[in-house]
């Protein structure tokens, strides 16, 4: 399996004929507890790899002997590698189980998710990463550099789910030299108990530093925001903030995904082909079919309508699109082992806050990532570059970062004990790293004239 270079090989013999099973009590695989951890880990990389493949070219039999072998190796508990294996090998079993939806929708019957529970594994997130933490800062320096003299300011956010970013808005608005302008932030969330908590907050910071202020909740999920409902109004100077909600856009509409969908039937009838319409076109079948998101343009193009004076756009920096279910996993394995190290260096293994964070929140991103497909895949990251080419077709022009803003995001950085945390500046934009691993990026935005 290993090359002479030490590599782990994942175009060679199929994983059934690499790991034959072994007779007698007991497990199956009995020498693979036996690895040592770099082994370990790169025979996980190998099975993930080889496992994808098969789920991919509907070779459903295969794919079970090799999550049998990773469930020997793999573990919620471990180190990062046996770790991130569980919830790639969890994402590809479901996938399989996607193809038999009565099986699927009844093994997951009974799961209930806690709204309560997830705002708290966002908090948890937020305190012990500093990535959103920067994001904010930056956010909010670019806010203040654009309305230095503005009387009114109309702030949105995308994604109203931490009050902190505000309230340090609030203070640093209160200490300008010709003193604050009126406030109003509007806070668009799904969840109406996450924007009465944050109006509560704000309202008291704002009395409390004596600022005219107003905050507007809008509950709704940002694909079904109506754009007129911002109520944006003649007078007021606006900010956009975005921080990783966008990529939830990049799905292609409803529609479409259906005709793609009739087009697969309709092949896999003629073909007799036994691969589940739900799977990828481009990982299981040889159909071409063209597909472009019309929701993230629509909705940029809505933005733009509103002449915003600067908007801010934080996201995942990584290639997570692609069509190819090979390709989504191979980018996306790499992306979250840099978010599990992250955690490594800074919460023990046994830390409920970290299985907690893993498991609701990078677990079910991998989920989304690996065997969702259409409307259903939502954690569509993509790179810096792309965001830029968009966002320039729908009439924005990149603001570079101020001297300031760098600044203040590397003095937060140094205050935490992530070693591995790393920033660089990339065109004006801010590209946050685990070691060389870019991991989220922050760039601002206004409309061209």
């Amino acid at each position: 399996m290993f090359q002479d270079d030490g590599s782990s090989s994942v175009t060679s013999t199929p994983v059934v004929q690499i790991f034959p099973s072994m007779s007698g009590m007991g497990s199956p695989y009995p020498w693979l507890k036996e690895l040592k951890s770099e082994e370990r880990g790169l025979c996980l990389i190998h099975l993930l790899l080889t496992c994808a493949k098969h789920v991919a070219s509907g070779n459903f039999e295969h794919a079970n002997i090799a999550l049998d072998q990773i469930s020997h190796l793999a573990s919620p508990e471990g180190d990062t590698m046996q770790r991130i294996a569980s919830y790639f090998a969890e994402a590809l079993a479901n996938r399989i189980l996607k193809t038999w939806p009565g099986i699927y929708k009844a093994v997951h019957s009974t799961k209930i998710s806690f709204a309560p529970e997830n705002i708290l594994v966002r908090k948890m997130f937020f305190d012990y990463f500093p990535y959103l933490k920067i994001a904010f800062v930056i956010t909010n320096q670019v806010i203040i550099e654009a309305m230095e003299g503005e009387k009114m300011v109309h702030v949105v956010d995308l994604n109203a789910g931490e009050p902190t970013q505000w309230r340090a808005l609030l203070r640093d608005l209160s200490a300008r030299p010709e003193g604050p302008p009126h406030l109003r932030i509007t806070g668009v969330h799904e969840q109406k108990e996450v924007l009465d908590q944050m109006a509560r907050i704000l309202i008291e910071d704002a009395e409390k530093l004596d600022i005219p202020f107003q905050f507007n909740p809008i509950v709704s999920k940002l694909e079904n925001l109506d754009v007129e409902k911002l109520n944006v109004k003649t007078g007021e100077a606006l900010a956009i903030s975005s921080v990783l909600r966008f990529h939830s856009l990049l799905a292609p509409d409803d529609e479409v995904v259906k005709s793609r969908k009739n087009l697969q039937r309709v092949f896999q009838v003629n073909q007799k082909d036994l691969v589940s319409p739900s799977q990828d076109t481009a990982s299981s079948a040889p159909l071409s079919t063209t597909i472009t998101s019309t929701k993230i343009e629509g909705f940029l193009n809505a933005l733009r309508a509103l002449s915003p004076k600067v908007m801010v756009v934080a996201e995942q920096d990584s290639d997570h699109n692609k069509s190819s279910l090979m390709e989504r996993l191979s980018e996306s394995l790499y992306f979250y082992a840099a978010l599990f190290d992250c955690l490594e260096s800074t919460l023990p293994r046994s830390s409920m806050e970290r299985l907690k964070v893993e498991k609701m929140l990078f677990g079910e991103e991998i989920n989304n990532i690996i065997s969702c497909e259409g409307g259903e895949r939502k954690e569509r990251h993509e790179k810096l570059e792309k965001w830029v080419q968009r966002l320039d077709l729908a009439g924005f022009g990149c603001v570079p970062l101020s001297y300031y803003a760098l600044l203040q995001s590397r003095r937060l950085l140094q205050g935490y004990s992530c070693d591995g945390c790393r920033i660089k500046e990339e065109n004006g934009c801010v590209v946050m790293c685990w070691q060389d691993r870019p991991l989220f990026s922050v760039s601002a935005w206004k409309c061209r004239r």
